[in-house]
This record gives C-alpha cells, structure tokens and sequence, in this order.
C-alpha cells in the first residue's frame, strides 16, 4: 500500500511555500462555466441596456464605462469597447485612443469622488491571462487607498467593499457628467 500523499515534502524536500488550495476553481482553468453563471457576454448586454441597471457610467462614441458588477474596490470601473473584440491588437485605432482618453477621464473622476492614492489600471487578456470575461475586452481602472487589502479574500473569500454599488453608481456617473 503506498504511503500517505504529503504535498509539503511532495518531492522530498519542503519549499517553504503555504498552500490555500481552493479546487472549486478547477472548472475555470479547465474553461468551463461554473454552475450558475449566465450564458452569454455580459458585457454585450450591457450596450442597449439601461444604463442605472447595468451600471453604465458614461457611453462615448466607441466605448463604454461600467463599474464593475464584483469589484475589487468601491469605484472600480471598466472601459470596454461595443464591439465583441477579445483582444487589444483587435481593436481598430479609434477604439484604442478612446480607451486611453476614457481611462484618463475615469481616472480623474475618481480622483474627484473618493480621492484615491493610486491606480491600478490594466487588460487581462484570455482566459491564461486572468480574463474573467475573456471574449470580451476591457480595461480595468482601480481606485486604491493605502491600507485597502486585508486578509479576507484569501482567508474568508470574502471581499469587503464598503460602499453600495448604487451609491458607487451615482456619485461617479454624476461626477462624470460635471467633468468637462
């Protein structure tokens, strides 16, 4: 009979490292759609949606502003083209430019709103990339403040996030439309 697995010496010696094993998520390394969540790009439902429901902040010419349906941070908004692109070097020049001038501008007006110390702002792309929407490019931008990461996500799965997205909503979207 062979011996009990032992995945800290798996190997024969230890490498230091702790492990959070968390095998639920086997079914996105293996591309397949948890139990549950909806068919469809929700990205694209959000085009000729309305805009409070689907928390649209701002509609440009190409683009789009959402705020993230599961942020990581109160006033994390996404920048997304209308058009079902999923990667960047898909995106026509006028896509692209309005991207960048749209993350400016969201950059700006949360600055306004919450005050925020930093950014992180950035693409994931394809599912290897950490894209939870994969088909579907867009831009993350968000808001940091100093002491805003704790132990709960790793520990507890759960995300503190002290501000109602509604409420997150109709301060940016109003600090939006005054931002000219």
């Amino acid at each position: 009979m062979p011996e009990a697995f032992d995945a800290e010496t798996m190997g024969g010696v230890p490498d230091g490292f702790e492990r959070l094993w968390t095998p639920h998520r086997l079914a996105y390394v293996e591309g397949e759609k948890p139990a549950g969540e909806p068919k469809g790009c929700p990205l694209c439902k959000k085009v000729e949606s309305d805009d409070r429901e689907h928390l649209v902040v701002h509609r440009g010419e190409h683009c789009y502003v959402v705020l993230n349906l599961y942020p990581y941070n109160p006033g994390h908004l996404m920048v997304c083209p209308y058009r079902h692109i999923a990667w960047y070097t898909d995106a026509t020049d006028a896509e692209r430019d309005e991207m960048s001038a749209l993350t400016q501008r969201a950059m700006h007006v949360l600055r306004k709103v919450s005050g925020p110390q930093g950014f992180n702002i950035g693409m994931n792309q394809g599912n290897v990339g950490g894209a939870g929407i994969s088909g579907h490019l867009h831009q993350h931008v968000v808001p940091r403040w100093e002491g805003d990461t704790n132990f709960l996500p790793i520990i507890a799965q759960t995300k503190a996030v002290p501000q109602l997205l509604d409420d997150t909503w109709r301060r940016v979207s109003d600090a939006w439309r005054e931002d000219h």
